[in-house]
């Protein structure tokens, strides 16, 4: 039988797991700002969702998203290299998705690294589209591809919730 893992909302406690996710696999070599203090802090905040996913009682999986009025940013999104191509990164973004159609949010964006193109597919075949490139947006260093989806309304609770 597989088991596939439920997507939760993170606490305090997983904060410097998803906090060494984010430096070791989207950070590197740019810095470290999503520090265990600013997850965290995220964690903390009600107008941001940081989902989780556990394996084996280990967060593997996690992404953050920061509601507005209209609009949604998906902060950062990350699996674990050995637990990836088993859709834990489209279940994720599906989970967020769905808390932000019935929030009656309009549109949510997220940010590519340009040296990414693998991130950047990913979100294309979820349904987004490139809508800009922002110089230097990562630390003035790195380029980044903004992506753009509508979310459509939907009826019921998030699956894996």
């Amino acid at each position: 039988m597989i088991v596939v893992p439920k997507v939760r909302l993170a606490t305090c406690a997983d904060a410097r797991r998803i906090a060494e996710m984010s430096r070791d696999y989207i950070e590197h070599g740019l810095g470290w700002s999503w520090t265990p203090d600013r997850v965290e802090r995220a964690v903390r905040d009600p107008s941001i969702n940081v989902a989780a996913i556990d394996e084996h009682g280990r967060v593997v999986a996690f992404a953050i998203m920061h509601y507005g009025d209209s609009a949604a940013h998906l902060a950062l999104l990350a699996v674990h290299p050995a637990r990836r191509r088993r859709g834990r990164a489209a279940q994720l973004l599906s989970w967020l998705e769905v808390c932000a159609a019935t929030a009656g949010i309009g549109r949510i964006r997220v940010e590519a690294r340009s040296d990414n193109p693998g991130a950047i597919a990913f979100y294309q075949r979820q349904g987004y589209q490139p809508v800009d490139r922002i110089n230097g947006y990562y630390r003035g260093v790195l380029d980044a591809v903004r992506l753009e989806k509508r979310p459509r309304a939907s009826q019921g609770a998030p699956r894996g919730a």
